[in-house]
């Protein structure tokens, strides 16, 4: 049994090692290669999507229509409602014989929107738009801490739920969690986010954005005469946006275990050593992203 884990952990590892200087690479060195990256994990993505849902005979269509609609949400956001809407209606035309009609329809805004709003989020804080300062590499730094975020998420809700354990968080849907990971990772996302921003802004004297809508938080209690002002600095607003975050990822990752209970799959595909499939380790990061690029484009 512990040599069995330990064979499990070492595969992830090295998948690890694999994949995020990828990751991180294409991020740094920004369009066309966040792009190209974006369309290959969609991709990817739909294949499992329909791999799960759809019958083997009929999977290549689905698949199509997902990366169609993705690149178009990727390369001309623009149109990407008019186009997902199209292509969602094309699928659950041809889908009228399938079992899981309605979740391969889903599959579509589903990955448009979660794979296409990690670029959309990229690209908002591109500094050759002009709104950011063009010494630092903005678009890197967000995105990345956001990934940073999730992942903080994933690592606390795992180490502190499977040695804290309590109550289930949601037994019908995903057995293994607990209130305690969620706690768990919820603090670590914090903790993350506030040593993150200590150093970009301390150590390498790189200056982050200071929201005026969210300068101050205010109560007031009329009957009682009660009012109270807090003024809030910039980490305390990354450090509650990355508590947000953190539950935004929870709820992506138990929306794709209640995908894979349905479709009757322990994991989305076998594509990555000790990992499960592409879907098993986006969760989290396509759920939240529309939420978070919504959040800073209507502050901005």
């Amino acid at each position: 049994m512990v040599s069995r884990k330990f064979g499990a952990i070492t595969k992830r590892i090295l998948a690890a090692i694999v994949m995020i200087p990828i990751a991180l690479e294409a991020l740094y060195l920004g369009s066309p290669f966040v792009e190209v990256l974006a369309v290959v994990v969609g991709g990817l993505l739909a294949w499992e999507w329909a791999a799960m849902l759809s019958k083997p005979t009929t999977a290549s269509y689905y698949v199509t229509a997902y990366v169609i609609s993705l690149s178009v949400s990727i390369w001309s956001s623009n149109l990407a409602l008019p186009m997902m809407a199209i292509v969602a209606f094309f699928v659950w035309v041809i889908a009228y014989e399938e079992k899981h009609r309605k979740l391969l329809t889903l599959g579509v805004p589903y990955i448009s929107t979660g794979i296409g709003a990690l670029v959309w989020m990229y690209l908002l804080f591109d500094p050759s738009e002009g709104n950011f300062d063009p010494r630092y590499n903005y678009s890197f730094m967000m995105v990345m801490w956001f990934f940073l975020i999730v992942w903080s998420m994933d690592i606390g809700g795992l180490v502190v739920g499977c040695n804290l354990r309590g109550p289930k968080l949601a037994p019908n849907i995903s057995p293994n969690k607990t209130w305690s990971g969620l706690g768990g990772g919820i603090l670590l996302a914090v903790s993350v986010s506030i040593i993150f921003m200590y150093i970009c802004v301390e150590v390498f004297d790189i200056p982050f954005y200071d929201f005026d809508k969210f300068r101050y938080i205010s109560f007031s209690y009329k009957p009682l005469k009660i009012h109270h002002e807090w003024t809030v600095n910039s980490q305390l607003f990354y450090a509650i946006t990355a508590a947000i975050i953190a539950v935004l990822a929870q709820i992506g990752d138990l929306v794709e275990s209640a995908i894979k209970r349905i479709a009757g799959v322990k994991d989305s595909s076998k594509l990555i050593p000790g990992h499960g499939g592409v879907f098993d380790r986006v969760d989290g990061l396509i759920f939240a992203a529309p939420f978070v690029y919504m959040f800073f484009m209507y502050l901005l």
